[in-house]
Formats: structure tokens, C-alpha cells, sequence
């Protein structure tokens, strides 16, 4: 990846419907070339894809993140607990008292009530925080 690509990847953040053209225009490339590049993103797996995110009051369900931390040696030990989870959008590891920031979209409340206690029968789980999302103002990162 270069520095086009990167302005392309930009522009296709903050909307990835505009045209290639407009794409074109605001990194200096012409159309073809900025075609030719998307292509060869989506191609190589560096755009995987793209989707509609809806505010939190538009969608179905309810979202919540868990902290968690663990007792294993490296996180990627206790991951397997969290592929097991259809509803897990995202888990990532962070710094701090916790070591997993886990996104979780349930289709109810009590699902959701589930999934916590599914990860805390998990003897390598220590603790777990949940913080239900109540509503979202902004989101650019595409997830």
C-alpha cells in the first residue's frame, strides 16, 4: 500500500458510495487508475467489504462491550471461547486492568444475559464487565 491507497481507503470511509470519479478528484489519480486500485484492494483482502451502519435507536436488539480479563499466559489462549459466539462482532485486545474489549450485538436482552454467562462458566475468565450501549453519536471506523 501506498500513499494513494491509503487516500483512497480515506475516501472511501467517509462514504463509500461517492463515485470513483469524485474518489479521483480528491487523490489526484485519474479514474481508471483509482478503479484499477480499488480492484486490486478488494482483491488482495484489504477491503473485505462493504456495509450500512445503522444508529443505535434504528437497529434491532442491543449491543454491549465486555471487558475481560483472563488468567491465560497470551489472549489468544482464551479467543476460542469468543469464535464460539455468533453474536461477537469484534474482540480486541487491549492495555490496562482488562485485557479484552469484546462487541457483542444480541438479538434481546436476555441473549445477551446468555452470552455473559456462557463466557462465565470459563474458568480461564477472571472478571467481567459489561457496558450496554445506549445510544451512538459517531462512528467512523467502518465496523
Amino acid at each position: 500500500m501506498d500513499k494513494f491507497d491509503t487516500a483512497i481507503i480515506h475516501c472511501l470511509r467517509q462514504d463509500a458510495r461517492q463515485s470513483v470519479s469524485s474518489i479521483a478528484e480528491q487523490v489526484n489519480l485519474s479514474r481508471s487508475a483509482v478503479a484499477e486500485r480499488i480492484k486490486k484492494l478488494e482483491q488482495t483482502g484489504v477491503i473485505r467489504g462493504y456495509q450500512v451502519l445503522l444508529s443505535e435507536s434504528q437497529k434491532e436488539g442491543v449491543s454491549a462491550y465486555f471487558e475481560i480479563q483472563h488468567k491465560c499466559p497470551r489472549c489468544a489462549d482464551v479467543v476460542h471461547v469468543f469464535h464460539a459466539i455468533p453474536e461477537v462482532i469484534t474482540c480486541r485486545g487491549i492495555s490496562g486492568d482488562m485485557d479484552l474489549l469484546v462487541y457483542v450485538h444480541a438479538p434481546s436482552m436476555r441473549r445477551l444475559h446468555e452470552i455473559r454467562e456462557y463466557i462465565d462458566t470459563h474458568t480461564d475468565i477472571i472478571k467481567i464487565k459489561t457496558h450496554v450501549v445506549m445510544s451512538e453519536w459517531i462512528n467512523n471506523t467502518g465496523e
